[in-house]
């Protein structure tokens, strides 16, 4: 019996028919698609076709869609190439305090060149107040990257205020939705954003492959130079096959996002209720509705989530915390959502998608119940002392 998934926020499976969109274009499919015989004109369709997907799903123009190796490398175009072709009018971009590596990396690489950034705090359940944007507005701000959707905790951010304080300001507003395309409504106009990323196995397209949007007239540094590649913005063959695949996912997602969205909100509420039917303790991180329909962030009190998972190997999840070469880290998410030490390093992420069933849930939630209490009945009345002694061994270790 397989392990039971529950990481879709990690990745997802490649679905069957986006497999089918792209094996022919690793076949008879292969021509350039700069290239003006028939093999490259075939090639270029492909291209231009997934454009359209993915276009249509956010509810923009196919011409603002830039195909990406991933989520990474569209952050990385959006904020860097934003701040290069606009340092002219000024060097200050806001950002939240719970983005992404993908985002927060390149933003410390553009401190090292001259710009100022801000780090915008966040509440308990990990949103921004739009009225702390406003007041970090400067003379000077060329740029906002908020993202759409928290990858650990799912809280969705308020972006249409964002939104509106920034266009109010004439500023651009760059989002990250890596975690929210294909899981809940993205339209481009609906938030208010002039740039967002994409990344293609976040929503059943393979790995390797995402996508920038940037609105019509915003000034962007192409990033990668060489040839004239995504008109001019984007150099590099296409990637043909994969760009083809996300395509596809954009459109499956587009089909089935109201459905399948309310069966995976369902899931997840029936399995968080199940949890607290067979554990106590059991408490929640993140917004408890303004979150993505798939994700469920609890700790468990007296229990370390990386100790409970590595009790569940027919279980596969995600902790909150990393520990990597000795050190204990507690998540930069959850701490900036002033989440107390103990109940951090007990968080542990479950995310569903679309092959999750109800009965791999009933199974998950036994197994999750049976670990937890014992590592109690392990611990027994001195369980809290255990807790305490372990987390400060992961604190010191962290620094």
């Amino acid at each position: 019996m397989h392990p039971v998934y529950l990481d879709y926020n990690a990745t997802t499976p490649v679905d069957p028919l986006v497999v089918d969109e792209l094996l022919p274009w690793l076949q008879e499919g292969f021509g350039n698609p700069s290239s003006n015989h028939p093999y490259g004109q075939r090639a270029k369709h492909a291209v231009e076709q997934a454009r359209s997907r993915v276009a249509s799903l956010l509810g923009a123009h196919p011409a603002e869609i830039i195909f990406t190796s991933g989520g990474t490398e569209a952050n990385n175009q959006a904020l860097i190439g934003v701040a290069l072709a606009n340092c002219e009018r000024g060097r200050h971009i806001i950002t939240s305090s719970i983005e992404h590596p993908a985002v927060l990396n390149p933003l410390h690489w553009l401190e090292g060149q001259g710009f100022n950034i801000t780090y915008l705090p966040v509440d308990s359940s990990g949103r921004v107040d739009p009225e702390t944007l406003r007041q970090a507005i400067t003379c000077e701000t060329i740029l906002v990257s908020v993202m759409h959707a928290n990858n650990e905790v799912g809280t969705i951010q308020p972006l249409a205020e964002i939104g509106a304080i920034a266009r109010e300001h004439g500023i651009l507003l760059h989002t990250d939705a890596a975690q929210s395309v294909g899981k809940i409504p993205t339209r481009v106009d609906e938030l208010g954003v002039d740039l967002l990323t994409i990344a293609g196995h976040k929503f059943y397209a393979p790995k390797g492959i995402g996508a920038l949007y940037v609105r019509t007239g915003v000034k962007i540094d192409p990033y990668l130079h060489g040839a004239g590649h995504e008109g001019g913005r984007r150099a590099g063959t296409e990637n043909v096959p994969y760009i083809a695949a996300l395509g596809k996912a954009a459109e499956l997602a587009g089909q089935r996002l109201a459905s399948e969205g309310e069966r995976i909100r369902e899931l997840r509420d029936r399995f968080h209720a199940r949890l607290n039917e067979l554990v106590d303790g059991v408490l929640l991180n993140g917004h408890p509705t303004e979150r993505l329909p798939n994700t469920l962030n609890i700790s468990f009190s007296d229990v370390v989530g990386a100790d409970l998972l590595s009790r569940i190997p027919e279980m596969a999840a995600s902790t909150g915390s990393a520990c990597h070469d000795g050190s204990g880290e507690l998540s930069g998410v959850l701490k900036a959502m002033g989440v107390p030490r103990e109940q951090g390093f007990g968080a542990i992420r479950f995310s569903l998608g679309r092959l999750t069933t109800a009965e791999e849930l009933e199974r998950a939630a036994e197994l999750v119940a049976t670990r937890v209490r014992e590592i109690r009945a392990i611990r027994g009345g001195v369980s809290h002392n255990h807790v305490q002694t372990g987390l400060s061994a992961l604190a010191s270790c962290a620094g």
